[in-house]
């Protein structure tokens, strides 16, 4: 039985995860930790946890605590997940892995010192739909991959607008804006289904003004086999032009789906259109979770790691990083 603890049971472990790591064979939620006590113990009263702390460091030196899932913003992954390294744990980490590609880096360097291993919650390596459309890319269903396209357009909450600012937009806090927090799923999948990303161009902008991180970027992509692909993402449009598309274009034909929505996923060739189910679990990192505990057991092998997570690290400060060089 695999024993977790989480650092920061915030809105993500509501639903997404937390309740995930009791249902995982061979895994329970043990203990929960947030600064807030109150808030902590609530959460461990509704989800039926049985251990409650304020202290992280306490939570990690558990002796009850075989793994760490750390749940907070992404400026605060890297002192807790070397943390939990320190102390012998492996360590589950949310996305984007760090603040930074350097500090993603450095957590790799700590899980190779001691010899822990580190998962990073990319859950779209392990979710059915997304895994159909790498089947259908690897049995050559629409020929050779030649290019992808990629839109991801919301518009911006009433509390932007209104100057109550996410920890999501302070660069200090989540490493840039949306783009962090929502290109990092697409940027990572697109590692899995094509390898690393071998050249980056790009323009970066903010065009709202409600913040100083970037709301909008475009960036065109090399992967290895001559794959390219433009990816667009504006977090400032009216509702009207929301959009969340991505479009694959082979030699014989097209794959189209969406990351966050899970729209049907249309295949079109000479032979037709068709569409399947993009199914979207309960609990959507379940399968993910389900991985890890197996490779903990000896059983498997995580399609998720530090080192995979970095590579997504690096290309989104890539990406960004002629914006902030001159901000």
């Amino acid at each position: 039985m695999i024993n977790w603890g989480i650092i920061g049971c915030g809105n993500v472990t509501e639903v997404k995860s937390g309740p995930a790591f009791s249902k995982v064979p061979g895994s329970r939620l043990l203990a929960v930790m947030r600064r807030n006590r109150v808030l902590a113990e609530d959460y461990a009263k509704r989800h039926n946890v049985p251990k409650v702390y304020s202290d992280a460091q306490q939570l990690i030196n558990d002796k009850d605590i075989d793994a760490v899932y750390v749940a907070t913003p992404p400026g605060s992954h890297a002192e807790y997940a070397i943390d939990t390294l320190k102390a012998g744990k492996p360590v589950y980490i949310e996305k984007p892995m760090a603040i930074n590609y350097e500090e993603c880096e450095k957590i790799n360097e700590a899980s190779a010192r001691y010899g822990v291993p580190v998962f990073v919650a990319y859950y779209r390596r392990a979710l059915p739909g997304f895994l159909k459309v790498k089947e259908m890319i690897e049995n050559v269903k629409i020929g050779k991959v030649l290019f992808f396209q990629l839109q991801l357009f919301k518009p911006a909450s009433e509390d932007e607008k209104a100057g109550r600012l996410p920890w999501r937009v302070d660069p200090a806090l989540s490493g840039g804006g949306h783009f962090f927090d929502l290109a990092s799923h697409q940027l990572d999948y697109f590692d899995y289904l094509f390898g690393p990303v071998q050249k980056v161009k790009s323009m970066v902008r903010n065009y709202g003004g409600l913040y100083k991180a970037e709301d909008f970027l475009t960036a065109g992509l090399e992967y290895p086999g001559g794959i390219t692909g433009i990816g667009t993402w504006s977090f400032t449009v009216s509702q009207d032009s929301y959009r969340d598309i991505i479009e694959i274009i082979g030699e014989r034909g097209s794959i189209k789906f969406s990351t966050f929505s899970f729209e049907n996923i249309v295949v079109t060739t000479s032979d037709g259109t068709t569409e399947m189910v993009n199914e979207r679990p309960e609990h959507v990192q379940y399968n993910l979770i389900d991985k890890i505990v197996r490779t903990l057991e000896g059983k498997g092998e995580s399609p998720s790691t530090g080192i995979t997570a970095a590579r997504t690290s690096r290309v989104m400060d890539e990406i960004v990083s002629e914006y902030y060089g001159k901000i």
